[in-house]
């Protein structure tokens, strides 16, 4: 397992987080702290959750298996979904944060977290509100680092400039959705994640399970899975090419004899800008399956199809401006007017 640096932080993250919204949705507390015990022996050091997964069985799971180790673990939970009936029991209210902050810690059974992500967008807060709260978290110990998901480049950045100008706690990491795909994040919120140093924890590396050869080009329901159950399947993002993707990718895995998930998840972690990708399982030996991605590396050919033919198509204004260099460095070839 490779370990990446999260942004401009000393913090370093196993390249596989093990995500856990199945832990109380499908998965029961004997296989959750097996994935977990299979985890560090893997070489994870990354776990992720959240309050509102499995109603805050996620969170009471996660923190069981991770007794005893509780140091040899980066924990990141995040915030937002109700989880409750009040009018202040979802959002990023300085109220709800703090509620919900309290509860994660005592569901997980620990002083803090290491990551604490918003997990969507609450247009009802102001951001200044939601920043001075958690800085205030940081500084009271109860929070490492702070970070956001699901925002847009304009609301990220706008987010940033706050916490830089009154000097809060900032963003140190961006969990987007990401995969073979879904590659719209290249757009606009790579380019402001390099530019401010976070770190980038993609989720859904797999498509929702559609890239681990559980489908062919042309389906999109298995009975059994997400896309039949009708939960946490990402299928209305994907991209127009995406059964033309999904057969490449089966092509390269039987070539390599790696199951299609390896592959898709290697294929994430080679991409620029990506610190870590989160993976989740409802049994052991899927969470088996997707921890062998880490360590190894995709042969530059197999790599280079698999971004030709997944690749986002242009897109104004940025491909209108891409080769704008070349324009302005002819301009001292020109003969004099």
């Amino acid at each position: 397992m490779d370990y990446r640096r999260m942004g401009r932080t000393g913090l370093k993250v196993s390249e596989i987080c093990l995500g856990t919204m199945t832990f109380g949705h499908g998965t029961d507390e004997t296989e959750a702290t097996q994935m977990v015990d299979l985890a560090f022996d893997a070489g994870v050091n990354f776990f992720d959750t959240a309050d509102g997964y499995g109603d805050g069985q996620s969170e009471v799971l996660l923190g069981r298996a991770l007794k005893g180790r509780r140091r040899d673990a980066v924990v990141a939970t995040k915030f937002f979904n109700p989880m409750g009936t009040g009018p202040n029991d979802s959002g990023m209210s300085r109220a709800r944060i703090f509620n919900a902050m309290d509860d994660s810690l005592r569901r997980l059974q620990m002083d803090h977290v290491d990551i604490y992500y918003i997990h969507h967008v609450d247009t009802q807060t102001p951001l200044e509100e939601m920043l001075r709260a958690l800085d205030d978290l940081v500084r009271m110990g109860k929070v490492r680092y702070i970070a956001c998901s699901n925002y847009e480049a304009w609301r990220l950045m706008e987010a940033m400039w706050l916490s830089d100008s009154h000097d809060w706690a900032r963003f140190e990491c961006y969990q987007p959705q990401y995969s073979l795909v879904v590659r719209d994040i290249e757009e606009e919120i790579i380019p402001v994640c390099d530019l401010k140093g976070l770190g980038v924890v993609i989720w859904s590396p797999l498509g929702g399970g559609f890239l681990t050869g559980k489908y062919q080009p042309g389906q999109r329901s298995v009975t059994g899975t997400r896309s039949d159950e009708g939960w946490a399947y990402p299928q209305r993002y994907f991209a127009a090419n995406a059964d033309d993707s999904l057969a490449a990718l089966l092509e390269i895995a039987a070539e390599l004899g790696r199951s299609p998930a390896q592959v898709a998840l290697r294929w994430s972690l080679e991409q620029p800008s990506i610190t870590s990708a989160i993976v989740g399982a409802r049994t052991v030996e899927q969470a088996r399956d997707n921890f062998l991605a880490g360590g190894w590396k995709l042969p530059a050919e197999a790599l280079e199809r698999l971004n030709t033919i997944s690749h986002l198509p242009a897109r104004y204004p940025r491909a209108m401006e891409a080769n704008m260099h070349e324009r302005r460095n002819s301009a001292v070839k020109m003969p004099r007017l």
